[in-house]
């Protein structure tokens, strides 16, 4: 039997040296506590969340940020504890063994306990105590040690990885589209701007033109589908919107695809879906312990978290038939914006029909021509576009795609009406000259899709560091 023991206790140590291998990086807890042996001794480092003396025995909590919780080091001499404080980086060397707790189940009687990094335990701002996520934003520098961001962080890794997954499995290739550009993708004039202090023209004299923050992606990635048939692009992205609510940043995330010989709206919608569904389903996998912190207590939001991975397609109206819906609903939902044909929809219409209408995802297609970006393609009435929006419990819009419009005529046309500095997008009309197909793409805000997963209130809880107007703190 002792011989068994001793053979699983050498396995665990080969486990943790292969793992240190980068290097001789020390292992991770989640490396440590998942080829844990009972009996092994181990050596950890990470930073201490908690510290409990008595009068026989200390307790403390270790975390090194590659697990939701930390593991729990036993001190049988409460001497042991005597220069730990909550904050401060530590090494501990002992023995894993099983715990009796419900929260955990290993844990380390310490042999030995070392201060790495002293932490002032009268200024250090995060305690044991539950933090509001307002007071965490106000320690930006701090606030990845909390237990809600630091789940926030390894979900953003995971989704990532897994809508790369996604792509990569489909054949799309990954384009990385410029930062700095010279053209408005939206039209909205919502751009920051560059500028070359100490020049007679600080606007131009640099690049010999008006040049901005990209707010999208997708022209660019249009250029790509004429020789790639998938493309797509991670990208930040920047828009100078002033707007305060939960839902806005002016530094964010997109994922961003587009398809050529595309010619339905419904498959394009297809991809989109199998997308979301895809990644979530990864989440579900790989990242169970995070993504239930959120859940957990959480029905509602685990039921959504079950309708975006299940089989069942999403359902699909257009802007027409859900005007009707939010026309028969005011009477009792007192929209504060009624709802009219050729207006476009609040956030109070959209989340109507997302949360109470329908409870889950839904996509509203065929928008007003009127109300959409001219790239768009219009559909044959000339009243509406090929267009769609998925709405979603949380943030309402996740994300907007369409079919583009690969008319050269019809493009120039609008470009001309439109008023765009000339020549500023000559090369993207051109491209329906050489070689055109139809083709469509879409955008997703990637903060927008975490916060929808997670409940949260505010993408600034979703982002590492926030940016928005009256804020870049760091």
């Amino acid at each position: 039997m002792f011989g068994k023991h001793r053979l699983r206790v050498a396995q665990f140590a080969r486990c943790l040296s292969s793992s240190a291998g980068l290097g001789g990086l020390p292992p991770t807890l989640k490396t440590v506590i998942k080829a844990g042996v009972d009996g092994a001794d181990v050596s950890i480092t990470g930073w201490v969340r908690s510290v409990r003396v008595q009068k026989r025995i200390a307790f403390a909590e270790v975390a090194d940020g590659s697990t939701l919780r930390g593991i729990q080091i036993i001190m049988e001499d409460p001497r042991m504890a005597s220069k730990l404080t909550t904050g401060c980086a530590v090494q501990i060397t002992g023995r894993l063994v099983n715990s009796p707790g419900r929260e955990q189940n290993k844990e380390v009687q310490a042999a030995q306990v070392e201060v790495i990094g002293p932490s002032d335990s009268e200024s250090y701002p995060l305690q044991k105590k539950r933090h509001t996520l307002e007071f965490l934003r106000e320690i930006g520098h701090l606030r990845p040690r909390s237990q809600t961001i630091g789940a926030v962080t390894r979900l953003r890794d995971y989704a990532e990885m897994g809508l790369h997954k996604f792509f990569h499995e489909n054949d799309f290739v990954r384009i990385h589209t410029p930062t700095l550009t010279s053209n408005d993708c939206e039209g909205g004039g919502e751009t920051f701007n560059l500028v070359t202090p100490g020049t007679k023209h600080p606007e131009t004299d640099f690049f010999g033109r008006k040049v901005n923050l990209t707010v999208s992606g997708q022209l660019h990635l249009e250029v790509f589908t004429g020789a790639f048939k998938r493309a797509y692009t991670f990208n930040q992205a920047f828009r100078a919107e002033p707007s305060q609510t939960g839902r806005h940043l002016s530094e964010f995330w997109m994922v961003e695809a587009e398809c050529a010989f595309v010619d339905r709206l419904s498959t394009l919608m297809d991809v989109e879906e199998e997308m979301i569904r895809s990644t979530t389903q990864h989440l579900t996998n790989a990242a169970e312990n995070d993504l239930g912190f959120f859940l957990k207590d959480n029905e509602p939001l685990a039921k959504l978290v079950r309708r975006l991975s299940d089989s069942q397609q999403y359902p699909r109206i257009t802007y027409t038939e859900a005007i009707d819906i939010l026309q028969q609903a005011d009477a009792k939902a007192k929209f504060v914006y009624k709802p009219k044909w050729g207006h476009g929809l609040q956030s109070e219409h959209e989340r109507y029909l997302a949360t109470v209408h329908f409870e889950g995802p839904v996509f509203v297609t065929d928008y007003p021509v009127d109300i959409k970006p001219f790239y768009m393609l219009p559909n044959a009435d000339g009243r509406t576009a090929a267009c769609m929006d998925l709405l979603v419990p949380g943030p309402c819009e996740l994300l907007g795609g369409s079919l583009r419009d690969h008319s050269y005529e019809r493009l120039q046309s609008k470009v001309e009406q439109l008023g765009f500095e000339e020549g500023s997008l000559g090369w993207y009309v051109q491209l329906r000259k050489f070689g055109t197909t139809p083709h469509g793409g879409y955008g997703m805000g990637f903060e927008r899709y975490l916060q929808m997963l997670t409940g949260l209130d505010s993408v600034r809880d979703i982002i590492p560091f926030p940016r928005h107007a009256g804020r870049c703190q760091y």
